[in-house]
């Protein structure tokens, strides 16, 4: 799967060097600003990177949100405005990567993984942050949506949020992230009852192409999310000056979340393992009931067979020993009347020993 894979640069290329991609891969740039305080908020959409830069000399909080798959240029200009290191912005242009934290200089870049349901399928979207003491960069290629409660937790005065240094907001971030793997855990959830249901009813080889679906696409999502859970424990360590300790109480939830998930990850992919033992058992079931009613049938045919074929042997009745019976006035019918009644016998005495 595209998932499983990540773009990397041509051998000999020095390290934090910027590869430009192809320009299918680019998707336009906006960039959300959103600068606070505890007494004002200020919001402005389709900013230009220069001008966000006046916001980040001020004493206030400055989150900086860049939508859409940034080109080599895009990510050039930013890196030098805001002084964001190569190899950072190398991992922000090859999405893909693996959650992680790694501290430069006076930063803290971080990458998580957001999961998505998208026609019943998983599709991990990477989601970077920068956190430096007067700013935070996030950047996240798909609609902004993800994130709009935290825009509307911002336009209350009263809300903590609002009060809070910058690294409340990282956090705050983090969860919104972290939390969206339950609903997708949730729509796997349903898609497991279904084909519980399924094949308990009607199993055929759609319900096992299903299963595997769905035991592919858990995997994938383990496989993406299951770091998340150390680059919170890296956050709660309290070697990072850029976390202070208040908020770390906060990580803590964060931590929660994050084995809340694995643990529902680790039940379904339990259950499905599960259920495709209980498919195979149910396909071998429907394949025993088929063979017992098919060897029942031959059975009940057997001495019917056997009588039809003494009967039609061919042999001359000049002796009385040549099958008398074939000059029986009502020999055909009490032929017909014994075989009957032996079918009957056989049916009812299968029927009183439970084969039936």
């Amino acid at each position: 799967m595209a998932f499983f894979t990540k773009r990397y640069h041509p051998p000999g290329t020095e390290p934090g060097t910027l590869i430009e991609l192809p320009a299918a891969e680019f998707a336009p740039l906006k960039i959300r600003l959103i600068d606070y305080n505890a007494d004002e908020l200020t919001i402005k959409e389709d900013m230009q990177a220069i001008d966000c830069q006046s916001f980040i000399q001020n004493e206030s909080v400055t989150w900086i949100h860049v939508q859409g798959r940034p080109t080599e240029a895009a990510l050039r200009e930013l890196g030098e405005i805001f002084n964001l290191h190569s190899l950072a912005l190398e991992d922000v242009l090859n999405s893909g990567q693996r959650p992680k934290i790694e501290p430069f200089d006076d930063q803290l870049f971080v990458v998580m993984s957001q999961p998505i349901m998208v026609n019943d399928l998983v599709e991990i979207e990477q989601v970077s942050f920068f956190l430096s003491s007067t700013f935070l960069i996030s950047f996240y290629e798909r609609d902004f949506v993800p994130f709009e409660p935290i825009v509307k937790r911002l336009r209350d005065n009263h809300s903590r949020l609002r009060s809070r240094k910058i690294d409340f907001l990282l956090y705050t971030l983090l969860d919104v992230v972290i939390d969206q793997g339950f609903p997708v855990l949730e729509n796997f959830g349903q898609q497991l009852e279904d084909l519980e249901e399924q094949i308990l009813t009607s199993a055929n080889r759609n319900t096992l192409e299903k299963i595997h679906i769905v035991k592919r696409e858990l995997i994938l999502m383990r496989r993406m999310l299951w770091p998340q859970r150390e680059v919170i424990n890296q956050l709660l360590r309290g070697d990072l000056e850029l976390v202070h300790d208040d908020t770390r109480i906060y990580l803590r939830d964060c931590y929660d979340h994050t084995i809340q998930v694995m643990d529902l990850m680790e039940t379904y992919r339990d259950m499905t393992a599960s259920m495709l033992d209980i498919y195979l058992s149910s396909v071998s079931n429907r394949m025993n009931e088929i063979m017992r009613v098919l060897t029942v049938v031959s059975t009940i045919f057997m001495p019917l067979t056997f009588i039809a074929g003494v009967y039609g042997m061919n042999f001359d009745r000049s002796s009385p020993l040549n099958m008398p019976e074939l000059g029986w006035h009502y020999g055909y019918l009490l032929v017909w009347a014994g075989m009957i009644t032996i079918a009957v016998s056989m049916v009812a005495f299968f029927r009183r020993r439970g084969w039936l």
